[in-house]
């Protein structure tokens, strides 16, 4: 009896635990059946305090008690609906939003810039390789893991709203704003790998925001100081730069951010951005691509918007155009009186506003801001700090290592012959030498800087003469993996040198540094790490040490030597 009791008790659990996953609904389903309490809020804000719920403020953990003081004074004044943190830690932000929230009214949407995951703003915490590193994975399930595992972070810590993934195609290899940001130049790439990492990260019960609609991937400028233009077609913008974000609609994507671009294609209103274009966030996105979820701006002090609407007037006019919340304005105050008084001169209808605050509104009751829950701080950093994810970083990082050149010839490598490992670009010994020369017994480590002297060069490339193998890795140092590696031009000589040699390479950088790093596409052995991690020198160093078989395919093309897609 009590076998058969604790079966049917089992049977009964696993038939609410479906009940309980077949209930839970998209943002988009419940958005359809908006929630009783959203009608419960929206009927008590007035005019005014509708209006503030499309503003959310820039919060910082790093610059003081007074800037983080003054933050709070603008939250309790104007009942704002959101914030949006940047720099700092995680102790700190848990504490501040348990603050932040106190103070508002209705309950604060809490979000940030998490791309590669809260390690991207804060201290202490987990970063995740960037997209253009995951873009070269070919299995896209790690992804979707990445996303739960991210979604996790961002709720432990109190926040909602992740303004992540970057759908743009990055089919500008001198882009200054995207570039790694990007999951690559393939449209159909990057839609599959965004589709992933979002999906993960809603299931996991965060809201999402692709960006930056419609495409930042082919520009030159970077929009925080000017404004770009994008002179292509509409046809052209339609079926490459559009294709990821179309594609991710059809999949539910619950908000998508607009970028600060002219579009004359589009929109030939001279000096408009995207973001104020009606044409563009209205007509094209919510009517023609049928996007029903939340319209975010991209940041409203960045040049690329204020430079020719100043004022405030560049809040007003993205409200609209269409956009549901407004990012970091100049002067939130200044922007709702100007809105306001808008909606009196009937310059907008008071229904859009109303429709973008109840979209916001059951935003909050479908990630349970609604709730209001006090962020426990006990245990927080260990619990941001998970085995699993420090796991799964590795795992990300092995599934897209990528080798170029050399399969066979790493293979042929003999662990007891004298080895030279070298590490161009850091101060100091590496990871990545510490691992290879687990798998070569017989080794010697030379590192010279990336401002390292002729005789330092030289006094090297003297003394490895004496060895059979040599094993390079090449470091970006920066802090971000962007174009023009700093390397002067001896050690580009030197690395040039070493490609007619016997050398294996590991790149710890941009892929797209291989066009300024002459030799590699001739060396005998060839791999590309994407970035500077020890989670990617770890990978590479596997590799070499044949005890990972390389699976990554390059994710964008390098002319002319690399096409996308190579990978051995």
């Amino acid at each position: 009896m009590k076998k058969i009791s604790f079966c049917i008790l089992t049977i009964a659990l696993s038939i609410f635990s479906f009940e309980i996953k077949a209930q839970q609904k998209t943002y988009l389903e419940l958005l359809a059946n908006q929630p009783h309490w959203v009608d419960s809020v929206f009927n008590k804000l007035n005019r005014r305090a509708r209006i503030a719920q499309m503003f959310f403020v820039r919060a910082h953990t790093n610059l003081g008690k007074k800037y983080a003081d003054s933050v709070g004074m603008v939250i309790k004044k104007e009942h704002l609906g959101g914030v949006v943190f940047f720099q700092g830690g995680p102790m700190r932000q848990a504490q501040l939003i348990n603050n932040y929230q106190k103070l508002s009214k209705v309950p604060l949407l809490i979000t940030a810039d998490g791309e590669w995951g809260l390690g991207m703003r804060l201290d202490s915490t987990v970063s995740y390789p960037y997209q253009m590193a995951l873009g070269a994975i070919q299995n896209k399930e790690l992804i979707y893991k990445m996303g739960l595992e991210v979604a996790k972070d961002f709720k432990r810590i109190g926040m909602q709203m992740n303004l992540a993934p970057d759908a743009d195609v990055n089919n500008n290899p001198k882009n200054p704003v995207i570039n790694y940001r990007s999951f690559g130049e393939n449209k159909y790439n990057v839609a599959l790998k965004a589709g992933a990492y979002m999906k993960g990260m809603q299931d996991g019960g965060l809201l999402t925001t692709l960006k930056h609609f419609p495409g930042h991937g082919d520009t030159d400028v970077d929009s925080h100081y000017d404004l770009p233009q994008l002179n292509f077609s509409a046809t052209r913008l339609d079926t490459l730069e559009m294709y990821p974000f179309k594609e991710l609609i059809k999949q539910s994507a619950s908000g998508i951010m607009i970028a600060h671009m002219n579009i004359p294609s589009l929109d030939n209103t001279p000096n408009l951005p995207s973001t104020l274009s009606k044409p563009i966030v209205t007509d094209i996105l919510k009517k023609k691509l049928g996007f029903k979820g939340l319209i975010v701006s991209d940041a409203m002090d960045m040049k690329g918007v204020v430079k020719y609407f100043k004022d405030g007037e560049a809040d007003l006019m993205a409200v609209i155009a269409g956009n549901d919340i407004l990012e970091l304005s100049q002067n939130s105050a200044r922007g709702i009186n100007l809105i306001l008084k808008a909606v009196k001169d009937h310059r907008i209808d008071m229904k859009v506003i109303d429709e973008s605050v109840r979209k916001i509104l059951t935003a909050k009751y479908w990630a349970s801001v609604n709730n209001k829950d006090t962020v426990v701080t006990r245990n927080l950093v260990a619990d941001l700090n998970r085995k699993s994810s420090a796991a799964l970083v590795q795992e990300l990082a092995n599934a897209s290592v990528t080798l170029l050149r050399g399969k066979a010839f790493i293979k042929n490598l003999i662990p007891i012959r004298r080895t030279a490992i070298i590490s161009i670009g850091v101060p100091s010994v590496t990871v990545f030498q510490k691992e290879v020369s687990k798998g070569y017994y017989n080794s010697v480590y030379y590192v010279l800087d990336k401002d390292a002297t002729a005789n330092q060069i030289s006094n090297i490339a003297r003394e490895i003469n004496a060895f059979d193998q040599v094993i390079v890795g090449i470091h970006d140092s920066r802090s971000r993996p962007a174009n023009d590696i700093p390397l002067n031009d001896g050690l580009k000589a030197f690395i040039k040198d070493l490609s007619t040699k016997n050398t294996v390479f590991a790149l710890f950088a941009n892929p797209y540094n291989l066009a300024i790093l002459p030799g590699l596409e001739k060396s005998k052995a060839l791999i590309v790490g994407y970035q500077k991690e020890d989670f990617m020198q770890i990978s590479a160093a596997a590799v070499i040490n044949n005890r990972l078989i390389p699976t990554g395919k390059l994710p964008v093309s390098v002319l002319p030597n690399f096409k996308y897609g190579d990978g051995m």
